[in-house]
């Protein structure tokens, strides 16, 4: 990779204008266990250009087998050319822009779905809690891998799927190099917000519970949580309770009043409104749509 921070221009990135993405703009949660799709299929529809953008609760491992790539990652500008491997941890804004017919690869995983990689005891935690750009590792037949069984139902599909994608995780990891990259204590700190958010889903915590949890200031901890994801702290904890509502309704036969009581809401027409405003539509239709996919 060659640093291009002087030879192609980014705009100035606000971080309260950059866009939290679900999927590349999809407003809709992630229902499946990871995605996987080719860089033609995302790109080229978008003229081979995706603007700078963050997912906050998605995980991205991109390979690029043939073509070029200009990316930005939290406001550098790098060129790649074939092949190379690229790291992306949620929270980090980044953008691209391809050469018309690049070939590659992009997964995505719900973090939260596989604590094995990304939960607080996880050996791979540090290696893929930072962005990184490496040379391939030969790493092409674990995503065709992914690919095969993501698009093709089989007995044991998920179990297969997150095995594969497990190795190939533990791959990317060595290929980053860990060693003197630890996370600055900002990282640390949302990382732990989310952590605590998702274990206190149903006691009611305020915004005051969680700050004294950390050791800060509310103040404190609302700058942390905008400089790392554009959200107020607020913002991010509705965020994070929305998105754990939809993975209820996608993975669980829990009634719609029971997902809102599990997460804190006593009032289950509140719990409705918050839904809808969140989501665009009712929970009871969310989870139809995923039922007839």
């Amino acid at each position: 990779m060659d640093d291009m921070s002087k030879n192609w221009y980014f705009p100035a990135m606000d971080s309260l204008k950059i866009p939290s993405w679900q999927l590349y703009g999809e407003q809709s949660p992630f229902p499946d266990l990871v995605h996987i799709e080719t860089i033609t299929d995302r790109a080229a529809g978008l003229d081979w250009h995706i603007a700078p953008h963050r997912h906050l609760h998605l995980h991205q491992v991109f390979l690029i087998l043939s073509g070029e790539a200009r990316l930005s990652i939290d406001g550098k500008a790098l060129r790649g050319a074939s092949q190379f491997l690229m790291n992306m941890p949620r929270g980090h804004v980044h953008g691209f822009a391809f050469a018309a017919g690049t070939e590659g690869f992009v997964l995505t995983l719900p973090a939260a779905d596989f604590p094995e990689l990304f939960g607080p005891e996880a050996e791979t935690r540090t290696a893929l809690d930072r962005p990184f750009v490496a040379p391939d590792q030969g790493l092409a037949p674990h995503f065709q891998d992914i690919s095969r069984l993501h698009g093709a139902p089989s007995p044991l599909r998920r179990l297969k799927l997150r095995a594969a994608v497990l190795r190939l995780c533990c791959a990317v990891a060595e290929a980053g190099d860990p060693a003197g990259n630890d996370r600055g204590e900002g990282d640390a700190r949302v990382s732990r917000f989310e952590e605590l958010i998702r274990a206190h889903l149903a006691d009611g915590w305020q915004l005051a519970d969680y700050a004294r949890a950390l050791g800060v200031s509310e103040r404190h901890l609302r700058r942390l949580c905008l400089a790392a994801t554009g959200l107020s702290a607020h913002g991010f904890l509705e965020s994070t309770r929305l998105r754990e509502a939809c993975r209820l309704l996608a993975y669980t036969r829990m009634r719609v009043q029971e997902v809102g009581f599990a997460l804190g809401f006593d009032d289950p027409a509140y719990f409705a409104r918050t839904f809808r405003r969140g989501m665009g539509m009712a929970a009871s239709d969310y989870r139809r749509r995923l039922e007839q996919t």
